[in-house]
């Protein structure tokens, strides 16, 4: 497959049904992840945000409809082929033990290696990239159980990023990150969109990092699509209070166009 085809139509999911044992989750929802775009799958837990993209990934089994990496279908790249295309940031990871940070990081180039091979220049650029724009640099050569949550957040996406792939599937980047280092991951899911043309599926449930990062916005509800399409077409107050279940305000900066999600619990006139 040729990384035209891949750069043209990047990563798509197509009238994708998706479920668990007998039971379907997600009911014919089709995604595309275009390169240079941001894509966030918004909704409420159990509407199948994850299980889309773990899909997209190849590691949740499709009972109907089809992946396509480019113009082609994905069903036939080997894992590691594939993994030189796309690649995933899932919530649920393994915990190393007794390995350094740069090793870690290493783990990206895996799929670019042959099975007894060196690390190569190239391995090493990479390697080097990735724990700089993540901000790891510093921590490199610690053991990875030094580590704090949110610190060991940051060396799997610079995993991630050492596999340079056209397309980053990213599961809840922000969770377990402070203030400080949930604003540098939104940037630099911006920067790879913006300035390296990958193409990004975000699964997010904060609504206002969706707002602030995304080009474009799913809505899912009980596993179908409720709404798609810029975040001041997807995020209003009539979509979001009908998923949610509660009251919900979007308000729109005249000046910039951004859109501030707030929702209106019991108390939201008390604590204004």
């Amino acid at each position: 497959m040729r990384t035209t085809d891949v750069e043209a139509g990047a990563l798509t999911g197509h009238d994708l049904v998706l479920g668990y044992q007998r039971a379907t989750v997600v009911h014919g929802v089709s995604v595309r992840l275009e390169a240079g775009v941001v894509t966030a799958l918004i909704g409420p837990n159990g509407s199948g945000k994850s299980t889309v993209l773990r899909s997209l990934a190849r590691l949740h089994p499709v009972a109907s409809g089809r992946v396509t990496v480019g113009e082609a279908d994905a069903s036939p790249l080997n894992a590691k082929e594939f993994a030189r295309l796309v690649t995933l940031l899932s919530q649920s990871r393994p915990h190393p033990s007794g390995l350094s940070v740069r090793e870690v990081v290493a783990f990206g180039r895996h799929p670019h290696r042959g099975r007894f091979a060196a690390m190569c220049d190239a391995d090493r650029t990479a390697i080097e990239h990735a724990l700089t724009v993540t901000g790891v640099t510093a921590m490199a050569d610690r053991s990875v159980d030094q580590l704090s949550g949110g610190e060991l957040q940051r060396v799997w996406l610079a995993t991630c990023l050492a596999q340079e792939t056209g397309v980053l599937l990213l599961d809840e980047p922000t969770n377990h990150l402070d203030l400080r280092y949930q604003v540098e991951t939104l940037d630099l899911v911006r920067d790879l969109a913006d300035h390296h043309g990958t193409a990004l599926g975000v699964v997010l449930h904060d609504l206002n990092h969706a707002a602030t990062v995304a080009d474009r916005v799913v809505l899912l509800h009980q596993g179908r699509v409720h709404a798609v399409g810029t975040p001041v077409d997807v995020l209003t107050d009539e979509h979001l209070s009908e998923v949610y279940g509660l009251p919900i305000r979007c308000l729109v900066d005249p000046e910039t166009g951004a859109v501030r999600v707030e929702a209106q619990g019991r108390h939201h006139q008390r604590n204004r």
